[in-house]
């Protein structure tokens, strides 16, 4: 844990330096990090070892208020800055996460506990996000139109006000990235909710913020769990909310934000499919399967959680086995693990359970990674790659998300089956298909009904300049994360029709200076 015990009021911290012992960790707010006067703390757990390295508080009412009014006050001025300014903010910053990304990743394999090459990869998807934000004045460009002799009608974005962010734990650094530089090169302050299981490196994204000059209030940081979520949904002054985790969660996020007039964006649950057809290329297909199913412990949105075999390449099942076993699970720290451990001991149990569960409804065990224990790390959450398969679409592990390294094999006939089935399910996050026909792949994006598809691409998110495109069950509200329309969520379109007769017109003298603008 980063040493955050000699935070109060001060502005910075020695970002390499660690305390010996569990933390406490701050609030961010007005430009300051401060702690708690809260009694209710959470234990922040090392996964791969159970040691306690911080604590996070329950923060109290006053602290959540003093938080969202604040960033009502900032952003009075702060709307105020012109779009210029606001990019430089953002270019300093993406400078400065570029140049702190393992000081991140290391805070996100210890608190979370995914292997530090992940890790890094998880900073470095946010980071393209953060960057993207740097082309914010043409992001914001609006429309324009001569509608009649001297008339014009144009188009203007507008910054909402306080956006709200509730973040997920198996991306503490990355939805983040994509949440609060946008928000607030759009004009916007934020607070913003850390998962309380691993919320260092939001933390170190503040203090580089403030160090990139997001101006005190804009962006502040409040923990907790439900109160702190619940505030977030009924304050006045929060106008939007973006959130990324679970379906229970999510759905009531939406329902109680929306129900107080609040704009909401909430990425929820996934049952991604891969469609595997007989004529991919089978080294290459098995390889990004075993990584897009186990990877980050399978504790990923757009984690290959399901496969569908169709016809003769169900054959490749042994080798995808065989794979499988050569992955090394162990502490995210340790340079050779490929998977680390999951986050919880509760998120465990539910997904040998649901492990268990396809074994007790028929489903063939063909690799059970349960009761998996690293030497040295014998107290952790770990399980390793797991595969099922004679799967049915009615039995539990297909129809709940696992959310663990478990992979749940189905089998098809035909492509059109395969498309059935995933079109069946109700999650609409993302698939993919692997195939070497152009004709296969074409008829797959055309007819499947789901937001992100892959064509021999395995976890098919997309850059920022696209948008997270997840539908159905997958997401609620309609304007996703990123791209153009996370910056139509972060802002309201103005539209004015303006009458300046040119028979007005008046001589005035004319000036020969360069014009400038700041």
């Amino acid at each position: 844990m980063f040493a955050l015990r000699q935070i109060s009021a001060r502005r910075s911290l020695a970002i390499s330096s660690y305390a010996r012992g569990p933390a406490k960790v701050p609030l961010f707010i007005n430009g300051e990090f401060i702690q708690s006067k809260t009694n209710k703390w959470i234990e922040i757990r090392n996964p791969a070892t159970q040691e306690v390295v911080g604590l996070v508080p329950e923060a109290t009412q006053e602290e959540l208020k003093y938080a969202t009014d604040n960033a009502a006050e900032a952003f009075k001025t702060w709307r105020k800055t012109s779009v210029l300014a606001r990019q430089r903010v953002m270019l300093d910053l993406q400078k400065l996460v570029r140049e702190k990304q393992d000081d991140i990743a290391r805070a996100i394999t210890l608190e979370q506990g995914k292997t530090l090459p992940d890790a890094r990869g998880d900073v470095f998807r946010g980071l393209q996000v953060l960057e993207h934000a740097c082309s914010i004045p043409t992001l914001l460009m609006g429309e324009s139109l001569p509608v009649s002799k001297d008339m014009d009608t144009y188009n203007i974005r507008q910054p909402l006000g306080v956006v709200g962010g509730i973040m997920p734990f198996n991306f503490p650094a990355m939805i983040p990235l994509w949440v609060f530089p946008l928000a607030i090169a759009c004009g916007n302050t934020c607070v913003i909710k850390p998962s309380e299981k691993d919320p260092g490196a939001m933390t170190i994204l503040a203090q580089l913020a403030q160090q990139a000059g997001v101006p005190n209030g804009v962006l502040n940081i409040v923990h907790g769990s439900v109160d702190t979520v619940n505030h977030i949904c009924d304050a006045p002054g929060i106008k939007a909310i973006s959130f990324v985790g679970s379906d229970h969660a999510g759905k009531y996020i939406f329902a109680r934000g929306t129900a107080n007039g609040k704009r909401v964006q909430a990425n929820l649950g996934a049952k991604n499919h891969g469609v595997i057809m007989p004529d991919a290329n089978k080294n290459y297909t098995l390889n990004q399967l075993a990584g897009a199913a186990f990877g980050a412990a399978g504790q990923r949105c757009m984690a290959l959680s399901t496969v569908v075999f169709v016809g003769e390449s169900k054959k490749w099942l042994p080798e995808l086995v065989e794979r499988a076993k050569q992955l090394k699970v162990s502490s995210g720290f340790d340079e050779s693990a490929d998977l680390g451990p999951m986050i919880t001991p509760t998120a465990l149990k539910r997904a040998e359970d649901l492990i268990q569960s396809g074994v007790n409804e028929g489903a063939t065990l063909l690799l059970d990674g349960r009761g998996i224990k690293p030497k040295g790390f014998e107290q952790g959450n770990f399980l390793g790659p797991t595969i099922l398969t004679g799967v049915k679409t009615h039995m539990r592990c297909y129809k709940e998300e696992i959310f663990g390294p478990a992979l749940v094999c189905l089998e098809a006939d035909t492509l059109d089956e395969a498309i059935e089935l995933v079109n069946a399910n109700i999650y609409g996050n993302g698939t993919a298909i692997f195939t070497n026909s152009g004709s296969a792949a074409r008829k797959f994006q055309d007819e499947i009904d789901v937001g992100q598809v892959g064509i021999n691409v395995p976890i098919p998110v997309p850059l920022p300049m696209f948008s997270f495109t997840g539908s159905r069950g997958s997401i609620q509200g309609d304007l996703n994360f990123y791209g153009k329309t996370g910056v139509q969520f972060y802002t309201s379109t103005k539209t004015v029709t303006a009458l300046w007769r040119s028979e007005d017109v008046s001589t005035a003298q004319a000036s020969v200076n360069m014009p400038t603008i700041r």
